[in-house]
């Protein structure tokens, strides 16, 4: 035994985890994230369609892909979704399939018709499809990534995190990269197909990943509760299936006697009872996991610090549709250069996320989050420089204005998300760990949709459009306002919480 121990820890990383996962599991795991960063690729098509093919104005183009990206808000459902109905017994597979069909066909059908890729309605509602697709495949990946690290062995969960992290962060790069070029040397609609290679990759892989339903049937009687009404089936470890069906008949004539209209079910088969107990399952499930999620989240640990983080989106109006449209229509910047200031961008990222697990981890959470609204201020005044061309009289260009606001605005985003993480992490309860963590990372997308939302609504007011520009650093204000505002309610904040991980 010892020198297997010797062997396995002597063996590279990659074989570790190939021994603990399966190959084909891993590779899912990083197809997966992988598309999720490498979105940007694609993503950037769709705002030159809007910009240049279909004449869009800058509050339009930022009000449909609000709406195109509300299937991100309501991951909760998928998750409980895939938790409670199983498909053919098995619980994630078939989600994954289901997902990544989502996300392959609407990219062909962009791709391949020039009448549906114009028309603005049918264009937000296959964006809407897509992003359904993805937002699916994401919760689901993440609870396969919990149920295998749970049977794997928690010395495993930092290694798949990594693995995850990492593989998002390349393909955010790639992504960035590559759609710069393409677009420059590709009509858009080669770019849909394109990327539809990637979820139907993700779709093939999905085949070879093996799910078993061995323990189906006892995870679905753990997680239906023991009594609704006259449906509830004995399951007390005592008994044996055939025992508690016994006793539903029984309960079943007592009723009978009781009630003349109820003779014909006492003198039903008990073959009848047990299917029809099966299928009460998954209602009994359902009906559980949403009240066990509704009792945590009103519990006042959990809902104010994520009321806090749902008022700092929302309370921010997101305009960078107009500043794309102010970036491409009035400074002229080229595609290729702003992937480039998206790749500066991941890399910051990444480096925020080591400077806050470096030097910030230790300090008080609201001083955590008060330095970083004041730091995306900063920033907000930067892009007000930008708009109002004071930066010209000092000589700086507008290209390193763009560049240094992209890289420090994505850095000092990682010292708010990476509380937001470790503090959703410490609130769930044992037991419904998944499903929670998906609803606060779904009330953290809807604060940024409406956020969006607010952002499109302040540039029709503003009455900004792609060729008028005139109230933008009015409306950069105002935004300004709004990223300074949720400081005031720090105090729904725990006071003597740290960003360290428990």
């Amino acid at each position: 035994m010892a020198a297997a121990a010797a062997s396995s820890s002597s063996s590279p990383w990659a074989g570790r985890m190939a021994a603990a996962f399966g190959a084909p599991f891993l590779w899912l795991v990083c197809l997966i994230y992988f598309i999720q960063g490498f979105r940007s690729f694609v993503w950037t098509a769709v705002s030159y369609q809007m910009k240049d093919m279909m004449k869009l104005s800058p509050s339009t183009s930022q009000f449909l892909v609000s709406v195109a990206y509300f299937p991100w808000s309501i991951k909760p459902v998928y998750g409980i979704l895939s938790d409670c109905i199983p498909i053919k017994q098995r619980k994630r597979t078939p989600y994954l399939i289901i997902s990544s069909c989502l996300s392959l066909f609407p990219w062909l059908i962009l791709g391949m018709s020039e009448p549906l890729r114009s028309s603005s309605n049918f264009l937000t509602a296959l964006l809407i499809v897509q992003n359904l697709g993805s937002a699916m495949a994401d919760v689901v990946i993440d609870a396969m990534i919990a149920e295998a690290v749970r049977s794997a062995g928690p010395e495993f969960a930092g290694d798949l995190q990594s693995l995850s992290w990492s593989s998002m962060a390349v393909g955010g790069i790639f992504g960035s990269l590559l759609g710069g070029y393409a677009l420059s040397n590709l009509p858009i609609h080669v770019i849909y197909i394109i990327f539809s290679a990637l979820p139907l990759f993700q779709l093939i892989s999905c085949i070879f990943v093996e799910e078993s339903p061995k323990g189906f049937e006892s995870r679905m009687d753990n997680a239906a509760p023991k009594h609704v009404e006259d449906q509830t089936i004995d399951a007390s470890p005592g008994k044996s299936s055939s025992e508690s069906y016994k006793y539903e008949d029984t309960r079943r004539r007592k009723g009978a006697r009781r009630n003349n209209k109820r003779k014909s079910l006492s003198k039903r088969p008990e073959d009848h009872d047990k299917n029809k107990s099966t299928n009460l399952r998954p209602y009994l499930s359902l009906k559980s996991a949403f009240f066990s999620l509704c009792t945590a989240f009103k519990q006042p640990t959990i809902l104010r610090p994520m009321a806090w983080f749902f008022f700092s989106n929302v309370a921010i109006p997101n305009i960078s549709t107009v500043m794309f449209y102010y970036q491409t229509e009035v400074l002229h910047l080229e595609a290729s250069f702003l992937g480039t200031a998206r790749v500066i961008g991941w890399f910051s990222l990444m480096l925020g996320t080591y400077i806050y697990n470096r030097y910030f981890k230790h300090k008080k959470l609201r001083n955590i989050l008060m330095f970083a609204h004041v730091g995306l201020a900063i920033i907000g005044v930067l892009d007000i420089l930008l708009v109002l061309r004071l930066h010209v009289h000092y000589g700086i260009t507008d290209k390193y204005m763009v560049l240094w606001g992209s890289a420090l605005a994505d850095a000092i985003n990682q010292f708010k998300m990476m509380p937001f993480l470790i503090l959703s992490g410490q609130l769930c309860p044992p037991g419904i760990e998944g499903t929670l963590f998906a609803l606060f990372m779904s009330i953290n997308n809807f604060g940024s949709t409406l956020g969006s939302f607010l952002g499109a609504a302040l540039a029709s007011a503003l009455s900004i459009s792609s060729a008028q520009f005139d109230n933008l650093a009015l409306g950069l204000g105002v935004q300004l306002i709004g990223t300074l505002l949720p400081v005031g309610f720090l105090f729904l904040i725990p006071k003597e919480v740290t960003g360290l991980t428990s």
